[in-house]
């Protein structure tokens, strides 16, 4: 690994399964100290195990990214740890509602929002003062394919990821002043638990491959390399851009 991030610290998001902790390990490798956060101990408590072993700098907090005392001390305690923030990768994400968008309750349409979209700003709105006082750093928000194109019967989750494009864009001229650089992780069909509805089934396995050029599932360390790149100086002048990780799948807005 050409360790292209030592000296950093990152923060990840939802990092102790799927594309968050293989973001979190891939940052690691690269030489980052990288704080791993989940809302369960016992999961924080196995990721930063299986890290620690590969040798990496790895520590944990507890964090429901929807409380705002869970932000402060995830924050809080990477500071106390590191000495400092110079990465925030925003992962964290929910979908409490699979079906027709137009049945959607008001309470899940709200619990999609305030993780998706409400939480991540807010993180990046703690965290972005500790990243001036490093003199500059980078934030990467996760988003999602469905951001660009809903996917069936997954309609509020794929407005709330498209919110986070937005997001990136409103928050690029503030935060450019401050040498902070802002871009988005678009990750196409990734085999995760959260994707496992698609390629457990054989017939929606088949169809979903139907939609990607490259005629495979991602793996989630295919996503860390881009994350890694966009953390990294080799991205110094890209900000405010979102690059999709989708095996080639269509994507416009």
């Amino acid at each position: 690994m050409a360790r292209k991030l030592l000296g950093k610290v990152a923060i990840v998001t939802a990092s102790t399964d799927g594309i968050g902790f293989a973001i979190a390990r891939r940052l690691g490798q690269d030489g980052a100290k990288v704080m791993i956060s989940s809302r369960k101990q016992e999961n924080v408590d196995h990721a930063v195990q299986t890290l620690k072993k590969e040798h990496l700098d790895v520590e944990g907090v507890v964090c429901h990214v929807g409380k705002t005392s869970d932000r402060t001390n995830l924050v809080e305690k990477t500071v106390e740890r590191f000495g400092g923030i110079d990465i925030l990768v925003s992962n964290a994400a929910v979908n409490p509602y699979f079906g027709p968008m137009m049945k959607i309750k008001e309470d899940a349409w709200d619990k999609i929002f305030d993780i998706n979209v409400k939480a991540t700003f807010l993180l990046c709105q703690e965290t972005v003062p500790h990243i001036i006082k490093r003199g500059s750093g980078s934030i990467v928000l996760v988003s999602s394919i469905a951001g660009y194109v809903p996917l069936s019967l997954l309609g509020p989750y794929g407005v709330s990821k498209t919110a986070l494009f937005g997001l990136a864009k409103a928050m690029v001229p503030e935060l450019a002043q401050s040498k902070i650089r802002v871009n988005v992780l678009a990750p196409g069909i990734i085999k995760t638990k959260f994707s496992e509805a698609l390629w457990k089934n054989e017939g929606a396995y088949k169809m979903a491959l139907q939609q990607i050029p490259l005629g495979r599932m991602a793996e989630p360390e295919e996503c860390a390399g881009t994350v890694s790149f966009l953390a990294s100086d080799d991205s110094s002048y890209i900000t405010g851009e979102t690059i999709l990780v989708t095996g080639g799948m269509t994507a416009r807005l």
